[in-house]
């Protein structure tokens, strides 16, 4: 305010064509202390400032460039955001105003409490920190009223742990995401602070196998996500880049040369592949994707394997397993996407490989 003020003396004597000296004479003062205002380095009096708006024809309002804030509730949480994301740290203060005035907004609260912990984590601010944790406590009591469907318990709460590590206090954290652990939610950050913080190396290898098994679960939804997008929109090529990095990925996480589900799920990535090529023009290339899901697939149906031991990394229980809706066997899950395609040329490629044995 007090910039805009003194820009707002300088351009309104300006406009006049005025002197400091002959402001300074109209008014009944040094001309030192018109050049303090325009150099911000003082104020004038209350009955100074109503003069100078009266003389320069406008309000004091105007004169001092003030405007009226939108404090409402959207209004303040886009400006809080905004401060996060603009690295701005006079947001803290704008944080307490709005805490005080909308204690029981979810929004507010919420955006309070990331931008002091943005704050606090850049800064290494044990005091940010606590206040984050403090204002996310209250964030959890108002989650009833949350609209955001990527905000839940789940979020809060691993924001809350994030900032206990920040803090120095692993075993709090943990503590924490363990009694919030739906659904295996939390396993790999448990694992990781478990291992990196608490220095719990086996109590964290069954989280993080855990995790990395749901990952792998994952990974195969997402790529075949992918795939599936990919062939509607008739992108070959961007459908054979993420198929060579998915089946690679998949055999990467095999544990020695045996039979594991993964070369089930690749059989079907292979045809997948060989469709891609095949609308790419890629005859001899497309036979050959074809010639390597038949191998797999006989490789799996001779001794099928669900189980976790297949995988590397992985520990824990023997009887852990997975199962899958691609077919009963290997060769089913095959054919089962030949037919898919409805492309006559590659179900007669794959018949001829079947008939030849080869």
């Amino acid at each position: 305010m007090e910039i805009s003020l003194a820009e707002n003396i300088r351009r309104f004597r300006r406009e006049r064509r005025l002197t400091q000296e002959q402001l300074a004479e109209t008014l009944g003062v040094t001309a030192g202390a018109v050049y303090k205002w325009e150099a911000a380095l003082s104020l004038p009096e209350i009955t100074t400032l109503t003069e100078l708006a009266d003389f320069f024809d406008c309000s004091v309002d105007v004169l001092l460039g003030y405007g009226v804030k939108d404090n409402r509730i959207d209004a303040t949480v886009k400006r809080l955001r905004r401060c996060r994301i603009e690295k701005d740290e006079a947001g803290l203060s704008e944080c307490e105003k709005a805490l005080k005035k909308y204690p029981n907004s979810f929004e507010v609260v919420y955006a309070s409490a990331q931008l002091y912990c943005r704050f606090g984590v850049s800064q290494g601010d044990k005091a940010k920190l606590e206040r984050a944790l403090e204002v996310l406590s209250d964030a959890v009591l108002l989650l009833p009223q949350n609209t955001d469907p990527k905000i839940g318990e789940s979020t809060l709460y691993g924001e809350m742990a994030q900032i206990l590590l920040g803090l120095g206090r692993a075993d709090e954290a943990v503590e924490l995401l363990r009694k919030n652990n739906v659904g295996g939610t939390y396993n790999a950050r448990i694992g990781f602070a478990l291992a990196a913080n608490c220095e719990r190396p086996k109590d964290a290898r069954p989280y993080l196998s855990d995790a990395l098994l749901g990952s792998i679960v994952e990974l195969v939804h997402i790529v075949m996500g992918y795939v599936n997008v990919n062939l509607e929109e008739n992108d070959y090529a961007a459908a054979e880049n993420v198929i060579t990095w998915g089946t690679e990925l998949f055999s990467g996480l095999k544990s020695g040369g045996g039979s594991c589900f993964l070369d089930k799920m690749n059989a079907v990535l292979f045809v997948c592949l060989a469709y891609s090529h095949l609308k790419l023009g890629l005859m001899s290339t497309a036979r050959g994707d074809l010639l390597r899901a038949k191998e797999l697939s006989e490789r799996f149906d001779a001794a099928p394997d669900y189980s976790v031991r297949a995988l590397r990394f992985i520990g824990g229980s023997e009887e852990a397993g997975v199962y899958d809706d691609l077919g009963e066997t290997a060769m089913e899950s095959v054919e089962r996407t030949l037919e898919a395609m409805e492309s006559e040329e590659l179900s007669a490629m794959w018949k001829e490989l079947s008939a030849d044995g080869k």
